[in-house]
Parts: C-alpha cells; sequence; structure tokens
C-alpha cells in the first residue's frame, strides 16, 4: 500500500501578519481587558466606568455618584467631580476628552499628581469601555459650559461640542451613556440585584461617598435605592455578620504606613482593616486595593492572614493557654468563623491582570501586617474575655481539624475514588466520563428507581440519597466525612473536599441535583446547595452544577396531553390556572399533581426531566459570593431570629403553595 502524501504546511506570508490598532485589539480580544464576554463581563463594563467616579472621590473632587439603567441596555453613570479635561491635549494635540475615551493608555493617573490614589492605572478602563459600547455619549460639566462628544464602537462620531453654559447651581462632574455591542458581547441584561451588591460594597469601601442606583425599566414608578456609610469597614464587618452570633466587636485598624524603598521616594500605604469572629466554622474574607475589589486576594489579604495567626499563637503562648508541647495553631485555625476585610490605598498598585483580581505589590504584605498586629496586640491585652473565646474558637477548630484529618487519611488509604470498583453500591453509573457524562443525584430509592430505567446509561448515571442529608453549615468536617450520604456523593464524584478539592478529578461534566416539587424537595436540594456551596464551591464557579426541572403537573384531555413546569415568581395555583385557559372547557381536563419523582413512569421521567433534547436545566452560579454566604448562614445556620424574620417577610410569596 502506498504511502500517503502528506502536504506541506503552508509557509506564513506577509498578508497573515495583521496589525490591530489599540481599539479594534479590545473588540477582537475582551477576555483580556474586561474578562470574557458572557453577563460578568458585561457588568465588568459598569463596574470600570464607576471606578472613574471612585478615583474622583478618592481624590476629593467627587461625593456623589448616580447609575441609572435605561430601557434598550442603555446605562449612564454621573459623578459630581471635577469633570474631564476639554481643551487641547499637547500630547494629541487633540481635545484631551476624545483622547481618554479613544486611546488605550492615555489617562490622568500616570504620576501627574491630580490622583494620589486610583483604580485606573493604564488608561484602558472607560476606553474599553468605549470600544466595547454600540454607541457612547461623554457629557462633561466644567468651566462654565457642558460639552458632549459622541462615539459609535470606540470610535469619535462628532465632534467635542460646547452644548450649553451651566445654569445657576449646576456643579462639575461627568456623565458617561452607553450601550454595550451586544455583536461583541454576549446577549445579557443588567441585573439590578447584581448592581446592587456592588454598589453596597463600594459605598462601605468608600465613606461619605453616596452611590445612588436607579432602574427606569421598572414602571410605572422606577426602582431606586441610595448607600452612604460613614463608619467603613467597622460598619461592613457588622453589616456581614448581623445574622450571626458573633464574640466580639469588631477589631478595627486604620493607619498609614511609611514605605522606604532603596533609591526611590517614599510613599505612603494606606490600611483599613475590620475582623470579627463569630460562632460559625465559615469564612467570609473580603480584600480591596484603592476601592476596587480584588476576589483573588494578593499581598494584603495574605499579610492580614499572617498578622492574625501570628498574633494569636504568641498571645496563646504568652496567656498560657498553648502549653509548651502544644503545636501552634494553623492560619485555617485562626481563621475558622472569621469576617475579616482589608483595605488598602496604594499610589501605585500592580494587579496580576487588567480585571485587577489580585494585588501582587510585595511591600504591602508588611505594610498590613504591621498594622494588624499592633492593633490586635492592643486588642487581646485590653479586652482578655475576648481573648479568650477567641482562643477557646481557634483550640475547637484546630481539634476538628486534627479529626477530619485523620478521616481523610482513612479514605486516601484506601483505593482511588477514581476506581469503578470502590464507588458507592447505590450508584449507577454510565459508561462515559468526562465533559458529556452528568451525574443525577435524587431523592429517595423509589425516584432513584425510576430515573435509573429511564436514563440513558452511555452518559447519565444516578446516585439516590436516603433521606435529608447533614446540614453542613452547622456541622465541623469530621461529623461531615462521618456521614454516610455525604461519603457516598464525594465518592462518586471523585474531586474530594474542602482543601483538597480538585475539580481536575471529577468524574462527570454536569452534576444535576433532582428532588420532589414539594417542600421536602426544596428543603434536601438546599441541604445539598449548602453542601457544594461551603466544601466544593469550585464546582459552582466552573459551571458544572445544575437544578432539574420535573413538572408539577399533567393535564389531559382526550389524547391531548402535556406537563406543566414551575415558573420563576409565579405559585402553582397561578401556575394551574393560566394553563387550563388555554383548554375550551377546562372543566374536561383530567389534571395531575406530581408530588414526588416516584410518581412518574421511567418514560415520562425520561420526557420531561432527563432527556437533553426536551428538559429544562438551571444552571447553579454565585453572582455574589459575599451576598451568598449571607444567605446561606441566614437560612441554615444556628440563629434562628433572622431566619424567623425572613420568612414572616416572604411569606405572601409562598402562601398559595399546596403543601
Amino acid at each position: 500500500m502506498a504511502d500517503r502524501e502528506t502536504a506541506a504546511p503552508r509557509q506564513q506570508t506577509d498578508a497573515d501578519v495583521r496589525y490591530l490598532d489599540p481599539m479594534e485589539h479590545v473588540r477582537t480580544r475582551p477576555g483580556m481587558y474586561v474578562g470574557g464576554t458572557d453577563s460578568k463581563a458585561l457588568h465588568h463594563l459598569v463596574y470600570e466606568v464607576v471606578d472613574n467616579s471612585v478615583d474622583e472621590a478618592l481624590a476629593g473632587r467627587c461625593d456623589r455618584i448616580t447609575v441609572t439603567l435605561h430601557d434598550d441596555n442603555v446605562v449612564s453613570v454621573q459623578d459630581n467631580g471635577g469633570g474631564i479635561p476639554v481643551g487641547v491635549n499637547p500630547d494629541t494635540n487633540r481635545p484631551t476628552v476624545e483622547g481618554v475615551m479613544t486611546k488605550i493608555g492615555m489617562g490622568g493617573k500616570f504620576g501627574s499628581g491630580a490622583y494620589k490614589v486610583s483604580g485606573g492605572l493604564h488608561g484602558v478602563g472607560v476606553s474599553a469601555v468605549n470600544a466595547l459600547s454600540d454607541a457612547m455619549k461623554t457629557t462633561v460639566f466644567r468651566d462654565g459650559y457642558v460639552w458632549e462628544q459622541e462615539y459609535r464602537a470606540g470610535r469619535p462620531a462628532t465632534d467635542v461640542m460646547r452644548v450649553r453654559k451651566m445654569k445657576d447651581g449646576e456643579g462639575t462632574g461627568t456623565m458617561q451613556t452607553f450601550r454595550p455591542d451586544f455583536t461583541v458581547l454576549e446577549r445579557n441584561s443588567f441585573s439590578y440585584e447584581t448592581l446592587l451588591q456592588r454598589f453596597r460594597e463600594m459605598a462601605f469601601v468608600t465613606r461619605r461617598l453616596t452611590i445612588n442606583l436607579r432602574d427606569e425599566r421598572v414602571q410605572p414608578i422606577p426602582r431606586e435605592v441610595s448607600f452612604y456609610f460613614e463608619g467603613g469597614l467597622y460598619a461592613y464587618v457588622r453589616y456581614l455578620n448581623r445574622n450571626r452570633r458573633v464574640l466580639h466587636d469588631p477589631v478595627y485598624v486604620e493607619r498609614d504606613i511609611e514605605i522606604v524603598p532603596e533609591e526611590k521616594p517614599a510613599y505612603t500605604i494606606g490600611v483599613e482593616v475590620a475582623f470579627q469572629y463569630n460562632d460559625t466554622a465559615n469564612v467570609t474574607e473580603m480584600a480591596f486595593a484603592n476601592t476596587i475589589n480584588t476576589p483573588d486576594g494578593g499581598t494584603h489579604l495574605t499579610g492580614l492572614r499572617s498578622a492574625i495567626t501570628g498574633v494569636i499563637n504568641r498571645y496563646a503562648r504568652k496567656a498560657g493557654l498553648l502549653k509548651d508541647k502544644d503545636p501552634n495553631f494553623s492560619g485555617s485555625d485562626t481563621l475558622e468563623g472569621i469576617t475579616a476585610i482589608v483595605s488598602v490605598k496604594h499610589p501605585g498598585p500592580s494587579f496580576e491582570s487588567q480585571t485587577k483580581v489580585k494585588l501582587i505589590n510585595p511591600e504591602v504584605q508588611g505594610a498590613v501586617s504591621q498594622a494588624v498586629t499592633e492593633a490586635f496586640n492592643e486588642f487581646l491585652e485590653l479586652n482578655p474575655r475576648d481573648a479568650r473565646k477567641i482562643v477557646d474558637k481557634c483550640m475547637t477548630s484546630m481539634r476538628a481539624r486534627e479529626a477530619a484529618r485523620k478521616a481523610r487519611d482513612l479514605v486516601r488509604s484506601g483505593p482511588s475514588l477514581l476506581d469503578s470498583s470502590t464507588l458507592p453500591g447505590k450508584l449507577a453509573d454510565c459508561s462515559q466520563r468526562g465533559e458529556n457524562a452528568e451525574i443525577y443525584i435524587v431523592e429517595g430509592d423509589s425516584a432513584g428507581g425510576s430515573a435509573k430505567q429511564g436514563r440513558d446509561r452511555h452518559f447519565q448515571a444516578i446516585l439516590p440519597l436516603r433521606g435529608k442529608i447533614l446540614n453542613t453549615e452547622r456541622a465541623r468536617m469530621d461529623k461531615i466525612l462521618d456521614n454516610n450520604e455525604i461519603k457516598a456523593l464525594i465518592s462518586a464524584l471523585g474531586t474530594g473536599i474542602g482543601e483538597d478539592f480538585t475539580v481536575e478529578t471529577l468524574r462527570y461534566g454536569r452534576v444535576i441535583v433532582m428532588t420532589d416539587a414539594d417542600v421536602d424537595g426544596s428543603h434536601i436540594r438546599t441541604l445539598l446547595l449548602t453542601f457544594f456551596f461551603r466544601h466544593m464551591q469550585p464546582l459552582i464557579a466552573e459551571g458544572h452544577l445544575y437544578i432539574a426541572q420535573p413538572p408539577i403537573y399533567r393535564l389531559k384531555s382526550g389524547k391531548h396531553m402535556e406537563y406543566i413546569y414551575p415558573e420563576a415568581g409565579l405559585g402553582e395555583a397561578e401556575i394551574l390556572a393560566r394553563a387550563l385557559k388555554r383548554y375550551d372547557d377546562p372543566s374536561k381536563v383530567v389534571v395531575q399533581r406530581y408530588k414526588g419523582l416516584g410518581e412518574m413512569n421511567p418514560d415520562q421521567l425520561w420526557d420531561t426531566t432527563m432527556d437533553p433534547g426536551q428538559r429544562t436545566l438551571l444552571q447553579v452560579t454565585i453572582e455574589d459570593a459575599a451576598e451568598a454566604d449571607r444567605i446561606f448562614d441566614m437560612l441554615m445556620g444556628s440563629s434562628v431570629p433572622p431566619r424567623r424574620r425572613f420568612i414572616q417577610t416572604h411569606a405572601k410569596s409562598v402562601r398559595n403553595l399546596d403543601i
């Protein structure tokens, strides 16, 4: 048989090498500038514009920002800062405002002295927003006049125009109005709730700044909220812990730490920290650099953690609470049950990327550690009762960690969890692995039996759970690892949990929670979501967790049959009434209410809930980790009054449930 000819690779030509100007590059590679093209990136556009206004506040020129959501995905952000300069810029020989809006790398934060600290560092933010907008308009109030310029896809559509004189009492400032370009970004809508959480956070971090959020898409009366906080991070920690039993008043410090580098001018880093322990096992940490949330932490968070651990260990030994033979508390021991926030103001911060998810300045770690060590030492010395509570909690955490380590060692000493011979006996596995495989976590053996018969065994695995799993919000790791249902779940997924979690070993691309459409089913689903959020959070962050949507009714009229599914915001009675209106004679319609999955035949369960061609799955996401943490703590934690208030407040929305 003759050898098959192999085509020689084509040599690159001059025409293959392209030059993209910076604004074209933003549109071609938006992920480099706003982190992607999804809903998160869409909201990042708003954050970039608002961050510029916050920089004006940090410079002392602004104390009010108003964000307005209009129809057709239009957003406007207005501040009462100094206003972008509108005169001719010496570097470009064009109006400065035009350069700021249309040139990557042009900005007022490169050491000119107009901003001591700022979140915008590279002159990328607002010009990147302009590049990713179908249309944008900048309105500037300064020098006694109102100025405007319009843009299309980041290019000037008009010259900078002097529109009118400023009215009496009209202050300076800037208003940016833009509509995202959905030929570049995925089509999504701005979420009022997502922006609300973000702006509350920004107002806590930037004291004495008022941030208004107005949603004019809601008619006839737009919804609006305003945030203003005097207390800074001290107030923020108290807000986050308001539904928890706290052990003491927040530890708070605000200091300016002078940095004297070799052969460079000295400068100051502003450090503000607040933290407080509660009686849960959860860790809530937030870190900010120049008011920008850095979700991946960085050197400021590292400095906070190391200082807290060091201070507690030294105090415990000095007070005789840790004996000579006792090991030191680990970082996880001293952080369990803490709510901690650190914010730094740095004249030249360095981030890991344009989206500023992690701070990397090495000197920040020492500055934060110095400030926290001094303040925390003083707090423990002045409050010995609170100090004892904190040390006792660390001691309990250390014992639980040791018990959990022994439990994990027992698991690790056995065969690999990825070996099918060691998988839980009640798991009905599938033949595929990886992205195309999926596992249904099903409530009860009856529903599990129907699901096993109705599934496609090539790519669908079934794991039935017996009853309600342990509430992991209130349990320590040793108790969690001792629960048979949770052990079966961990074994089936193959990822480990907590600090041992590795998403790379996940055996299924989709993990689907499928419970009955009743109160018990909702409770089981909530218990599972609590477990995944607390101990397998990357599973959610990577988009692997889903909730199945089984029908709640079957309607049959003659030969015609249809299934009715839940609808967000509607009670079951209203959903059924709407469905029956479609029939000429609703009295002849036979209505079957599905209380449980086990009531369905295997073929019905496949047709309605498991067939990829017909089913509806809800993907579980985390828009705001701090808010999700608060909700889980309130609903599943040990404190009863906040949960009672929540139920009483939302009771109207559940009155019509058929329970």
